[in-house]
């Protein structure tokens, strides 16, 4: 998995209006959890931008004054207004220890539902990640190859390496939407007109 650097500094004051302070100035405030002991810091908002503004998942390189820690973001907070970034929680990697992320789901193959005029809508972009640090993928892979229209991909049919799924197995991860021309059709009418977009 790909790493991102945040650069930060130690916080000394942890009051409100010291965070008001530093978000004023374009920081985030920020805490570490996970380790032996709890790291405040505060980090420019710009350096968040690849790391939240992406569908992607990342490992964070946290360099506070010189200290740098391997860990993921586990939670942010946005103002709901202005959307700005209000604080930060990350969590402390460690090589023995499973940790949780929210990983992207990526579709392969051509359904044959799309080929018969089903769009395919997509319920899950990403699904919740149980894993070795070592073993945390990338991206999850969807096969559609086998989804036929009025048909969906649940999380429960999807392969997995050395990671487990949280999401429920019953949570449907995309679906082919039968098109309106089509609803109302027998089975065997839909699998006919599948049968006329393979050709």
């Amino acid at each position: 998995m790909k790493t991102l650097e945040i650069i930060g500094y130690k916080r000394a004051n942890l009051g409100k209006s010291e965070s008001k302070r530093l978000r004023a100035e374009g920081m985030v405030p920020g805490v570490l959890y996970g380790g032996k002991d709890q790291v405040h810091f505060a980090a420019p908002a710009i350096l968040f931008r690849d790391l939240v503004y992406t569908p992607n998942a990342h490992f964070v390189t946290l360099n506070v004054e010189g200290d740098e820690y391997s860990c993921i973001l586990q939670d942010i907070q946005f103002h709901p207004v202005s959307e700005m970034i209000l604080h930060a929680d990350f969590l402390l990697l460690q090589d023995n220890k499973v940790a949780k992320m929210d990983i992207p789901v990526q579709v392969t193959g051509n359904a044959p539902g799309v080929q018969a005029g089903g769009k395919l809508i997509m319920k899950q972009r990403k699904l919740r990640v149980e894993a070795l640090p070592k073993d945390m993928p990338d991206f999850i892979s969807v096969d559609i190859s086998g989804l036929s229209l009025g048909k969906s991909v649940k999380v429960g049919e999807v392969e997995t390496g050395n990671y487990t799924i949280v999401n429920s197995p019953l949570v449907s991860i995309c679906s082919v939407e039968v098109p309106r021309a089509l609803r109302g059709k027998s089975a065997d009418e839909l699998e006919e007109a599948e049968a006329e977009g393979e050709e």
